[in-house]
C-alpha cells in the first residue's frame, strides 16, 4: 500500500523563523559538544590577554595615560570577537563540503537557515569569550569605568559586531575550496585589520605609510568605541562611523551570502 506523505502548509516567513530555530539549536549544540570549540572560546581569548599584558606591556608605548592592561581590553575584545566569528566560514564550509546541507535540500525546509544558524550561534560564542576575557582582566588588573548604560551599549556592540564579521565570513566558507583555504583566508582577512589598528597601540605611533591605514581601518573606529565605553570616556565620532561601517557590512554581506549559497547549492 504507498503511503503518501502530507506536509503542513505555512508562509514562507513563518518556515524560514522556525528552520532558522533549529539550525540555531543544532550549530549552539556544537558549540558545548565540540571539546575543541568550548576550550578555545574559554583559553584563546585568556593566552592573548596574558601574552600582550604580561609578556609584551613593558615594551609597547601605546601614547596613553591609561595603564596598558586598561589600553589593551578593548583592542583583545574586538580582535577575539572577529577572530570568533570566522568560526562561521569554517562551519558553513564543513557542512558544504560533508554534504550535510545536501541531506538538507531533501527536507522541506528553509534554504538560508542553515547560515542563519551558524551566524547567531557565533554571536552566543562571542559573548561567552567576551565575558571570559573580561573576567580574566579584572583578575589581572583591568579597571573599566563604565556605567550601567556603558555595558548595554558595549552588549549592543558586541551582537553587531559578530553579526557583521560572520555573515562576511560566510561569504568566505561558501566561496573556499577547502577547509584550509577557510583558514588561510580567514587569517588574511582578519589579521592585517586587527593588529594595523589602534588595538594595541595608537595609529599616531605607527610608521608613516601604516598609519594612514590605521586610522581609517572600521577596526581602528570600534575599538577607540569599545575603549571609550569600557573606560568612561566620551564618544567621539568614532562610534557612528563604527556603526556605519558594521551596519554597512551587514546589508552588503547578507544578501551576497545568501545570494552564493542559494547559488552553490541548487547546483
Amino acid at each position: 500500500m504507498a503511503v503518501e506523505l502530507e506536509f503542513e502548509k505555512r508562509p514562507k516567513f513563518i518556515t524560514a523563523i522556525t528552520d532558522s530555530l533549529v539550525m540555531i539549536r543544532r550549530s549552539s549544540t556544537h558549540i558545548i559538544r565540540n571539546t575543541d570549540q568550548l576550550l578555545g572560546t574559554f583559553f584563546q581569548p585568556i593566552m592573548f590577554l596574558v601574552l600582550f599584558s604580561a609578556v609584551y606591556s613593558g615594551a609597547i608605548e601605546t601614547g596613553s595615560e591609561e595603564s596598558y592592561t586598561n589600553y589593551l581590553m578593548a583592542g583583545l575584545i574586538v580582535q577575539t570577537l572577529a577572530f570568533g566569528s570566522t568560526t562561521t566560514a569554517l562551519a558553513v564550509a564543513n557542512d558544504l563540503q560533508r554534504g550535510i546541507v545536501d541531506r538538507f535540500r531533501s527536507l522541506p525546509m528553509n534554504n538560508l537557515a542553515v547560515l542563519n544558524g551558524h551566524v547567531v550561534s557565533d554571536v552566543f560564542r562571542n559573548m561567552i569569550s567576551a565575558a571570559v576575557l573580561i573576567i580574566a582582566g579584572f583578575v589581572i588588573g583591568f579597571r573599566p569605568n563604565a556605567d550601567l548604560a556603558d555595558w548595554g551599549l558595549l552588549v549592543g556592540l558586541t551582537i553587531l559586531l559578530t553579526l557583521s564579521f560572520s555573515w562576511l565570513s560566510a561569504i568566505l566558507g561558501i566561496v573556499a575550496k577547502s577547509i584550509e583555504g577557510v583558514q588561510w583566508l580567514s587569517f588574511v582577512v582578519v589579521f592585517p585589520l586587527t593588529f594595523a589598528s589602534s588595538a594595541f597601540v595608537k595609529p599616531e605611533l605607527m610608521t608613516s605609510w601604516l598609519r594612514g591605514f590605521a586610522e581609517n581601518q572600521p577596526i581602528t573606529h570600534i575599538v577607540d568605541t569599545y575603549r571609550s565605553l569600557l573606560l568612561g570616556n566620551p564618544l567621539d565620532d568614532s562610534w557612528w562611523i563604527a556603526t556605519l561601517w558594521l551596519v554597512g557590512i551587514i546589508v552588503v554581506s547578507m544578501p551576497v551570502a545568501a545570494w552564493l549559497f542559494k547559488r552553490k547549492t541548487s547546483v
